[in-house]
């Protein structure tokens, strides 16, 4: 390693100050701050209070998505063979989702990367370290078959609208992931949304698949049965079995994410379990009001919990410590609105049954109202200064 900081070091003169590459500093800084600690303090938001810097911050986010990704390659693969009609083993489901999931993922941080380098050298800034993250969770939101050409403009739009527009990591007020895929849900509709397109080996187009959120009951069915009887049960929407968004079928690899965020500290719980509590009442709400026995105002809240992206949502990007309150009591009341908003629009609005994208991104405009609202409620209640 100080044979590799030497080279570093020796270099760093053609990059910085007057040097010959000065206009590349900000991609030699990104290189040199994945092995090394940087020197100077970080001087704008968001500040990390640990002693962590905000890159080993980001690889602590990076390693809770480890088992969305693998679980997502390898549901990915499933779902191919399964289309087929054929049962493949863990090994060769993996590598066919591979085929899938790796280039998506490929592309996503290859354009993104650009607009960050384009940016950051014409702002003359370091490299964000959030994209390091944003990268790896637009692809797992998107459905294994979309077109790379869409993903291309998706991360674009992401990057540059969602973030770089606003002046950058720290003053955004959506989170660029989100903002990226609601892009291409409302500009290709058809990729996006409904039935998705399993990527079915030896086919050229795939295999048309319906997700839990897009089952409709028939007539004097409830929709938890209409739920079971298309193989969406309790069971497969626990552990992930189902075909959807690459990284958003499997509830229980969202919670062990979750569970090492919170853990670490790297995401405030007050936000994922606010959130859950409110997806929890107001399914209960809904669930008791007669008559809804055939939408998912019946559903109840397993079932709520566990299909569409709510804990993948909640988990993750809900926690964005940039677009997401700092006030303890506004991370209650901002995690308690997006599980309500979740269900609201499942169950209000079934052009748009999965909620919770429109949820957060709802609630990342008003953050800083509720933060500006508590700080503003505790300082009326400080006593006057005499």
């Amino acid at each position: 390693m100080n044979f590799l900081k030497k080279i570093l070091d020796s270099s760093e003169k053609h990059f910085t100050g007057s040097g010959k590459l000065k206009g590349l500093e900000p991609v030699f800084d990104a290189i040199k701050t994945v092995v090394f600690f940087p020197s100077p303090k970080n001087q704008y938001i968001p500040f990390v209070r640990d002693n962590l810097d905000l890159k080993r911050f980001m690889t602590f986010v990076l390693i809770s998505l480890l088992p969305v990704l693998i679980f997502g390659i390898y549901n990915t693969g499933l779902q191919a063979g399964l289309a087929q009609g054929e049962s493949l083993v863990f090994i060769q489901a993996f590598l066919l989702g591979s085929r899938t999931v790796l280039p998506i993922i490929l592309v996503t941080y290859g354009v993104g990367l650009f607009w960050e380098i384009l940016f950051a050298s014409l702002r003359k800034h370091k490299i964000s370290e959030g994209f390091l993250v944003t990268g790896l969770l637009f692809p797992l939101t998107l459905p294994a078959t979309i077109p790379l050409w869409q993903v291309a403009l998706g991360i674009s739009f992401g990057v540059v609208i969602g973030k770089e527009v606003f002046g950058g990591t720290g003053r955004n007020i959506l989170n660029p992931a989100l903002t990226g895929r609601a892009f291409l849900y409302f500009s290709y509709p058809v990729s996006m949304s409904g039935d998705v397109w399993i990527a079915a080996k030896n086919t050229v187009d795939g295999i048309s698949g319906a997700t839990a959120l897009s089952i409709l009951a028939l007539d004097g069915e409830k929709i938890t049965t209409a739920l079971s009887n298309s193989g969406f049960t309790l069971s497969n929407l626990f552990f992930g079995f189902i075909p959807g968004s690459i990284g958003e079928t499997s509830a229980l690899c969202c919670i062990l994410g979750a569970s090492f965020l919170i853990i670490t500290k790297i995401a405030n719980f007050r936000i994922i379990i606010g959130g859950i509590l409110g997806l929890i009442v107001t399914s209960i709400i809904f669930y008791l009001i007669p008559g809804g026995s055939d939408s998912w105002m019946d559903a109840g809240p397993l079932y709520h919990l566990c299909a569409g992206g709510f804990l993948f949502g909640i988990s993750f990007m809900a926690t964005d410590p940039v677009s997401a309150p700092g006030t303890n009591p506004g991370r209650w009341i901002y995690g308690f609105l997006i599980g309500f908003l979740t269900v609201t629009i499942r169950v209000v609005n079934p052009a748009f049954v999965e909620g919770t994208m429109l949820a957060i991104l709802f609630m990342n405009v008003f953050a800083s109202l509720l933060d500006h609202i508590i700080i503003k409620n505790n300082a009326s209640k400080r006593i006057p200064n005499v």
